[in-house]
């Protein structure tokens, strides 16, 4: 999103006037979540200035600082496990979502397993005739096919065992995190989100945020 980001970082990029952060506090907060942890690093003082506390929201805020980047699980590592009730429900900063929070908490309970990761599905469209060769013959024609795939949707729950596993000194991905638990045969359920969902990591998607804001509010 450079050069939106040169000054600002992602999160409190406005969408319809609100940050997106702002938004996922918002929503977390009416969906009865008490205490949040946000992971920073770029630009930490101007969230801290924006969220302070948290009082403003009706939440409690503590803020998990990075002295260099950790990655999208690193920060897991910074946090007291003994002050918070688990599982920990774990959102990227830069969604916008209609998701349940409450009812993908009550899928993990009822599944079990070390995670949970909502994922949606995604269509890509080739552009071209797909031809299938075998043995030096076609036997396939399949004009401009349309694949689908589940895509990971930056929304996890994690048990307590998983976070503590975590090293606060070692930066780490979220999907490296994962990768690991599976190969080591660990239960990582998939919840499959069909609420509206938005990564907002390129510009299309973000002039498309505030597109589908503006399009939502008229028709509230």
């Amino acid at each position: 999103l450079y050069p939106l980001t040169k000054n600002t970082p992602k999160p409190l990029l406005k969408v319809a006037e609100k940050p997106i952060l702002e938004a996922i506090v918002e929503q977390l907060s009416q969906q009865g979540f008490q205490k949040l942890f946000l992971s920073l690093h770029y630009r930490a003082e101007m969230i801290k200035d924006h969220f302070g506390d948290g009082s403003d929201w009706n939440v409690t805020i503590q803020y998990l600082e990075e002295d260099v980047p950790l990655g999208t699980a690193g920060a897991l590592g910074l946090i007291d496990s003994a002050n918070i009730e688990y599982p920990l429900l774990v959102i990227n900063g830069d969604l916008m979502t209609r998701i349940n929070y409450g009812r993908l908490l009550e899928f993990h309970k009822e599944q079990g397993g070390a995670v949970t990761l909502c994922v949606r599905e995604y269509e890509h469209q080739i552009p071209y005739g797909v031809v299938a060769v075998e043995h030096g013959k076609v036997n396939l024609i399949d004009e401009k096919p349309i694949h689908k795939c589940f895509v990971n949707a930056g929304i996890y729950v994690l048990d307590e065992a998983v976070v503590r596993e975590v090293d606060r000194h070692q930066p780490l991905a979220m999907t490296d995190l994962l990768s690991g638990l599976v190969a080591e045969n660990e239960q990582v359920n998939a919840y499959p989100i069909h609420e509206y969902w938005l990564d907002i990591g390129r510009l299309s998607e973000y002039k498309r945020a505030n597109k589908d804001v503006e399009f939502h509010s008229e028709k509230t």
